[in-house]
């Protein structure tokens, strides 16, 4: 039997779980719903979906305190793509900053809706396009830092584990393969979501920040990303691949 992508729907509307469940069926995606935090803790529990579509606007726990919560469990490195009741910065914004891999405004097409859900598994499955990548190496160095490539996590200084959400890991990745390099946001955003930015796209800014806080890195003194002004960012650090004992 085929393999099929597993997708779980978070949303306390039952006329769009079974809208959304109905059409991915449909196309040939395993569907599974429910209405709040607590049914998506137990259909985690029954087994762990490739994406999780969620609702921001839930009674009681909203997306956010969910998606935080995600991200902070053993299911961390899932990819979540938040719907927002409106077409806000702030809720964009707040979904990104929690850790949602990427957002789609309501009202939406459920077409859209497949081919978003596409392009973050294809994202999360596979490094960013065009990034010169060693292979072989299982640990990359920079500083008194290490990024497990196949665990796809990081290691702090003192060797204790950084967990990183997918968009983290892909953005720490692309820096890491382009060390010394100026990268615009337009770039960036290519690179770790394979879409163009606008104007008043600020989803990059705010990946940025939230890989300098595992990073314990400052915009004002920085020693790993430095911003370039009007142009984007740069890792500034040294970088090393370390090769697995063969």
């Amino acid at each position: 039997m085929e393999n099929t992508d597993h997708i779980l729907i978070v949303d306390d509307d039952r006329g769009i779980r079974e809208l959304l469940a109905s059409y991915l069926e449909k196309n040939g995606v395993h569907a599974s719903v429910a209405a709040n935090g607590r049914e998506m803790r137990a259909a985690l529990e029954r087994g762990v979906p490739d994406l999780i579509v969620l609702d921001l606007m839930l009674p009681g726990e909203d997306g956010l305190v969910l998606c935080r919560e995600l991200r902070s469990s053993k299911y961390r490195t899932v990819p979540v793509l938040m719907l927002t009741a409106r077409n806000e910065e702030a809720d964009r914004i707040l979904g990104l900053e929690m850790g949602a891999d990427d957002y789609l405004p309501k009202p939406f097409a459920v077409r859209e809706l497949l081919a978003r859900i596409r392009a973050v598994l294809r994202r999360a499955r596979m490094l960013p396009m065009n990034m010169q990548v060693t292979e072989r190496a299982q640990l990359i160095g920079f500083g008194d830092w290490r990024l497990d490539t196949s665990a796809r996590h990081l290691l702090d200084p003192e060797g204790t584990m950084v967990a990183l959400s997918g968009a983290e890991y892909r953005l720490l990745r692309v820096f890491l393969d382009h060390p010394q390099r100026v990268l615009t946001r337009d770039q960036l955003l290519n690179l770790t979501q394979g879409r163009q930015t606008d104007p008043f796209d600020r989803s990059i800014d705010l990946l940025v920040s939230r890989l300098r806080q595992r990073l314990n890195d400052t915009a004002r003194e920085p020693r790993y990303i430095k911003t370039m002004r009007s142009e984007g960012y740069v890792f500034s650090a040294a970088v090393t691949m370390i090769e697995s004992p063969q």
